[in-house]
């Protein structure tokens, strides 16, 4: 009877001890998990790292269901704050099957290392290293000034006066007497007392070249042609006559 006793009281005690043990040995089971660097655009399903990215987010795998998580971003190199100034942090609760992400999230272009702490932990955190680089965003100037901008003063801008501008005295200008005005000027009297004919101005001659006789003046030319030879017919019959007397 006391061999059974004691061989009962061993399995008890056994028994306790495997329910004391197995919280710990079920909050160590959470080392085994992983945690990744994914780019915003990459599915958290895939459980590959990418360590060159711009926006992104941390995604975590195979650790203990609803285990909490913090986590930690410090500048590592090539960046504008000191290597190890926390530049990111927070926490997050995974789910049943040990797995969640964070929210995306952007950091100036640089080297970082991530750190990541769960409850129960038995060894150290564990940690990425990673490089932000984003293209450049700043927008290009629109369209490139020309050599000859609109609204700068060309070579002979439009308003500028020019060589000969319009509305400013020209030589000859118009009104002004010119040097053979067109004005007739009295010619000699013509026998018969006929009236002066205008003599053509000199303008007008270089212009329209040699002209016709026109208008009255032709019958005053045919009336002092007519009248010199009356003249002279008179005087011949004087002479004659006179000669006949002498005779």
């Amino acid at each position: 009877m006391r061999t059974l006793s004691t061989t009962t009281g061993a399995l008890v005690a056994a028994a306790a001890c495997g329910l004391l043990l197995a919280p710990a040995a079920h909050a160590a089971n959470g080392d085994n998990g992983t945690v990744k660097i994914h780019d915003a655009k990459t599915g958290e399903e895939l459980k590959h790292n990418e360590p060159k990215v711009c926006e992104f987010y941390l995604d975590a795998f195979k650790f203990d269901a609803a285990q909490k998580v913090t986590w930690e971003i410090q500048a590592w190199a090539k960046n504008d704050a000191d290597k190890g100034t926390t530049v990111k942090e927070g926490t997050i609760t995974l789910d049943a099957q040990g797995h969640g992400r964070t929210e995306d999230m952007t950091l100036p272009d640089g080297q970082y290392k991530l750190f990541w702490n769960w409850e129960g932990e038995n060894g150290k955190a564990k940690h990425k290293v990673f490089k932000t680089d984003c293209p450049d965003t700043t927008p290009a100037p629109s369209g490139t000034p020309s050599e000859n901008p609109s609204g700068t003063p060309s070579e002979n801008p439009s308003g500028t006066p020019s060589e000969n501008p319009s509305g400013t005295p020209s030589e000859n200008p118009s009104g002004t007497p010119s040097a053979t005005p067109g004005t007739p000027a009295p010619s000699e009297t013509t026998p018969g007392g006929t009236a002066p004919t205008a003599a053509p101005s000199a303008s007008e001659g270089a212009t329209t070249g040699d002209l016709a006789e026109t208008g009255s003046s032709a019958p005053v030319g045919a009336l002092a042609a007519a009248a010199a030879l009356l003249v002279g017919g008179g005087a011949f019959l004087v002479l004659r006559r006179r000669k006949a007397q002498q005779h």
